[in-house]
């Protein structure tokens, strides 16, 4: 079985390098080239979308075009751009990571009134991936305090989805005890506590569960553990949606210092409107990802249990906040982890 999954692992890599280096050739003939900055886990999901994009605009606008891709950790990435990384649009995973580069004045300061639904065109939240049979009974975020649970989800510190799966496991213990914080932090104490690995990004997190088989439970987005279930096989693992969990909105931005640049306003306006299309959002639901398209909903329905999602502008007083209180050196995250 180990075998199996490094060769699914190479196939994986071999197919980014494959679309990567086609990209960088075929740049070479394409009229125009626009450069995308996403996050970790994205890139089969913009290897998909991208060549459709291209035949779309090519035949709307009688221009071909070529979209490159950059995946890190949104944060990561968000930190390449203000260091000179030259791209035209992010679509991200957390809205601190676009308002950076909106202080920092590549990015418009009214860029969440930009596109719809808060320039996010689609969201997610979080869940767990357990192997089969969910040996230790993980139903919920209580159950990952137990003394023999291992855990494995991405450094809170260098990564967006971190950052959403520890303020989730908060947000659901200050609903489950009451708003106690004494003991709020004593179960998340134990909760990160029993993490295994803290990798530097989502796409290392599956990784460290995957192929190094360590820990009980993986912690990522719900579109990504429910697309390695469907690449590594039902019969291997399986997905849990907690009760409660997290709004973990997409948000895209055009970074149009950059994109005014390479003379590409248009074409970064353009990418970014053609994944609110209908047909974008059946292919963003058809990879695991929550969408607003109402018929794509319907559509889609059984893919997505309910549950209950915070928002973080209600239960931590919005990004700014949270990110003050509990991410910031010496945050609370810094002080839940001293031994």
């Amino acid at each position: 079985m180990a075998a199996s999954r490094t060769v699914k692992t190479l196939q994986r890599s071999l197919l980014a390098v494959a679309v990567t280096a086609s990209a960088s050739g075929a740049a070479n003939a394409a009229d125009r080239e626009l450069l995308n900055a996403s996050y970790d886990i994205a890139r089969e999901l913009f290897a998909e979308i991208n060549p459709k994009f291209e035949r779309w605009w090519e035949a709307e606008h009688d221009e071909s075009v070529e979209v490159s891709q950059s995946h890190n950790g949104s944060s990561a990435q968000a930190r390449a751009i203000m260091q000179g990384m030259g791209a035209d649009v992010v679509t991200f995973n957390q809205v601190t990571d676009v308002q950076v580069l909106a202080d920092a004045g590549l990015v418009d300061e009214n860029w969440k009134q930009a596109f719809a639904n808060n320039a996010s065109p689609y969201y997610s939240t979080t869940a767990f991936l357990v192997r089969k049979g969910n040996p230790k009974n993980i139903q919920s975020w209580a159950d990952l305090a137990g003394e023999d649970v291992e855990i494995v989800f991405p450094n809170p510190k260098t990564s967006g989805n971190g950052r959403y799966t520890y303020l989730a496991a908060w947000g659901a213990a200050d609903q489950r005890l009451d708003g106690d914080e004494d003991k709020i932090r004593d179960y998340m104490k134990t909760f990160l506590g029993n993490v295994e690995v803290f990798d530097t990004g989502g796409r290392g997190a599956t990784t460290s569960f995957i192929e190094r088989e360590i820990g009980d439970v993986l912690i990522s987005f719900e579109s990504e553990v429910n697309n390695i279930r469907g690449e590594y096989g039902s019969d291997a693992y399986e997905v849990v949606v907690p009760p409660v969990s997290i709004l973990a909105e997409f948000p895209v931005a055009v970074v149009d210092e950059n994109a005014e640049k390479n003379d590409n306003a248009d074409l970064a306006q353009g990418y970014l409107d053609y994944l609110y299309r209908e047909d974008t959002q059946r292919l963003l639901a058809g990879f695991n990802y929550r969408v607003n398209n109402e018929d794509v909903v319907e559509e889609f329905a059984d893919r997505f249990p309910e549950t209950e999602l915070l928002k973080v502008e209600d239960a931590f007083g919005g990004w700014d906040r949270a990110m003050e209180k509990h991410f910031e050196s010496g945050g609370l995250i810094d002080q839940l982890q001293r031994r």
